[in-house]
């Protein structure tokens, strides 16, 4: 919508552009009943309560893709949150994110090798900034070979990437309804240049598949399919994808922890992440030019949005 200009009547143009937002905010979380660790937590709880979520991410030169998403799903509320990075990635990721436990890879470059204890995790993400080396494809589908692999798992960048390099491989490994996280791009690589409608492409791979854009599009293995309207343009900067992996991270760990909160399922998570994460990007924009928002400012505003 390109408009020369606002009319409003009694009240300020950004008041008017925020009570628009939060309009359509309510209309997409009204299908759901918010989580009670988002909303209302139980004053006898620990970290424990909120699950403990493992975060694949980064390579040297590409640390901070690491750093957002692991921003994000801790200010998503996760009670630990570990990220295997490699060797060289250690030093920036526990000066930037102190909250942040680290698993290290056992290369000093790149994601090569299977984190150890995968059966303490509640919910992975992996793909931010790892490359596609063959040696991350083999840790890939190591990982999703895994009989521990966390029953929730998001993939997301370079493991989309890496899914389309090695289609016969690794589509087969993907666990049912693990949530797929391209832009229009990665997308039309996972379909191998064919015009698959998405839900199409999450029940032909059992996946819940959200496509991100302007109004971004969840679609589930069984057929239901919606779409987000909160966000704006300029949510479309480098990071961004980043940190909406990390913060759908920090919810499904505790979606799969908290036993007194409604339990969703990867349809309903994907659909929440993609609505709080344009929220915090419509609560940056009505501070800020839209072409001044950066992927920081997106995390630094989800302790509003999670309101």
């Amino acid at each position: 919508m390109h408009n020369d200009r606002t009319a409003t009547v009694g009240c300020r143009p950004v008041l008017y552009f925020w009570r628009c937002v939060c309009t359509i905010y309510k209309s997409i979380v009204k299908k759901l009943s918010l989580p009670d660790f988002l909303v209302c937590r139980h004053p006898d709880t620990s970290k424990a309560d909120y699950g403990h979520a493992l975060l694949v991410a980064g390579a040297y030169g590409k640390m901070g893709c690491a750093v957002l998403a692991a921003r994000a799903c801790l200010r998503a509320g996760v009670g630990l949150l570990t990220v295997h990075v490699p060797a060289r990635g250690v030093d920036i990721l526990q000066t930037a994110c102190p909250e942040a436990m680290l698993s290290i890879d056992a290369d000093e470059n790149i994601f090569s090798s299977l984190p150890s204890h995968l059966d303490r995790y509640h919910a992975v993400a992996v793909g931010p900034g790892i490359g596609t080396d063959e040696q991350s494809f083999r840790a890939l589908e190591a990982l999703l070979s895994s009989p521990v692999c966390p029953r929730c798992v998001i993939l997301d960048a370079d493991a989309l990437n890496l899914v389309s390099m090695h289609p016969d491989t690794l589509f087969p490994l993907l666990p049912a309804d693990a949530i797929l996280t391209p832009h229009a791009r990665e997308y039309e690589r996972l379909c191998g240049g064919k015009d698959i409608a998405p839900a199409d492409f999450a029940q032909q791979h059992r996946v819940t598949l959200l496509l991100k854009g302007h109004h971004t599009i969840v679609a589930a293995s069984d057929g239901r399919i919606d779409s987000n309207n909160t966000g704006n343009a300029g949510m479309a900067t480098a990071g961004s994808g980043d940190v909406l992996t990390g913060l759908m991270l920090g919810l499904a760990a505790q979606c799969n922890t908290y036993s007194a909160s409604p339990q969703y399922d990867n349809y309903e998570l994907a659909l929440l992440a993609a609505c709080l994460h344009g929220k915090s990007g419509d609560l940056a924009a009505a501070k800020q030019a839209q072409c001044t928002i950066v992927a920081s400012d997106i995390v630094e505003n989800l302790k509003y949005a999670i309101d």
